[in-house]
């Protein structure tokens, strides 16, 4: 599967989520099988592009290509604007945002709710994929609510505007995360169209992801929460995809090195104390399904310095290798 000049092999991209897909959790996702990671949104907004933030999401340096960077905003010509000055720091691939149900996003008429004026999406794709020599896709979801799925209406805007490939969360923004993602919605615009779609909504399992890719006929699935902790998650679908055999989950060793990968990577890119604040959401979905999880969390939050939230980490997940209590339940 192809966006562009650039080949998405294996098809699984790691969804773009605001808060998560920061550069250190793409390149971990990136190594462990996504064949493409999309960063959390930027802005569109000039005023914001050099605040600490901004400056962060939009740190490519030592990123393995293809980089697809994704904007939001509801101006075309600033939406345009930003396109090229992400291109100009590092993105190859510009993804528009047409999918984020968040309030705040919806009530600057930005995210799904641009699905509410079909004219004004076609101006800002026009806009963006005029502005920029690199592929540009879209983010969308089936539609703003029951009554108002036009997510057929808006993908052939997109492709007749030169949109390079098509990403659909099968549910309305009204649906936020909530119900079952609309699959058949999802086949009926891959069958309309001629540009790759990819199909977003629920993928959770190497079979779940056979399933969505043979119900919609989509060219590739998007995986969002379900990396959140498990990040080893595209590694598994790649391989059952391509042997139809399920990989045996990685050991507790395993798991405890690639966290404390992460972590390190997240100290590194961020700081103190800002990279320990950050790493505590990280460490919660890592240890959500392990025994004490919620004792582990309870000590670990407290930890104040990158070497205590290392230690603390390795102590934990070096107990439970070993099989003998950790200390963490009496500690809480």
């Amino acid at each position: 599967m192809r966006i562009g000049p650039y080949t998405i092999d294996p098809p699984l991209i790691l969804a773009p989520m605001a808060g998560v897909t920061d550069k250190p959790f793409r390149q971990l996702c990136k190594q462990l099988g996504a064949g493409l990671a999309v960063s959390e949104m930027t802005t569109s907004d000039p005023r914001f592009w050099k605040t600490d933030k901004s400056l962060r999401r939009m740190d490519h340096d030592g990123e393995p290509a293809p980089v697809s960077v994704q904007i939001a905003g509801t101006e075309p010509q600033q939406l345009a604007d930003a396109a090229r000055y992400n291109v100009d720091h590092g993105a190859q691939i510009i993804d528009i945002n047409m999918g984020c149900p968040a309030k705040k996003v919806c009530n600057a008429w930005a995210g799904s709710a641009l699905m509410r004026d079909e004219g004004l999406v076609a101006r800002i794709v026009e806009a963006v994929v005029k502005a920029v020599d690199v592929p540009v896709t879209l983010k969308i979801r089936t539609g703003w609510d029951a009554d108002h799925r036009n997510a057929p209406v808006i993908a052939r805007i997109a492709q007749d505007a030169g949109i390079a490939a098509l990403a659909v969360h099968g549910r309305t923004r009204d649906q936020q995360y909530t119900g079952f993602a609309e699959y058949d919605t999802i086949a009926a615009i891959k069958a309309a169209l001629t540009i790759p779609v990819f199909a977003n909504g629920d993928v959770d399992s190497p079979r779940k992801a056979a399933q969505v890719l043979r119900q919609t006929g989509a060219d590739a699935v998007l995986v969002g929460r379900a990396a959140q902790g498990r990040p080893w998650i595209f590694r598994e679908i790649a391989h059952y995809l391509a042997t139809g055999e399920e990989l045996p989950p990685p050991s507790i060793g395993e798991v405890r090195d690639i966290l404390l990968g992460h972590l390190q990577a997240l100290h590194a890119f961020y700081g103190a104390p800002q990279g320990v604040r950050i790493a505590r959401k990280h460490l919660g979905w890592y240890a959500k399904d392990r025994p004490e999880n919620a004792a582990f969390r309870a000590v670990v939050n407290r930890a104040a310095t990158s070497d205590e939230q290392l230690r603390l980490t390795a102590d934990y997940f070096d107990a439970l290798e070993a099989g003998v209590p950790s200390g963490f339940a009496a500690a809480a």
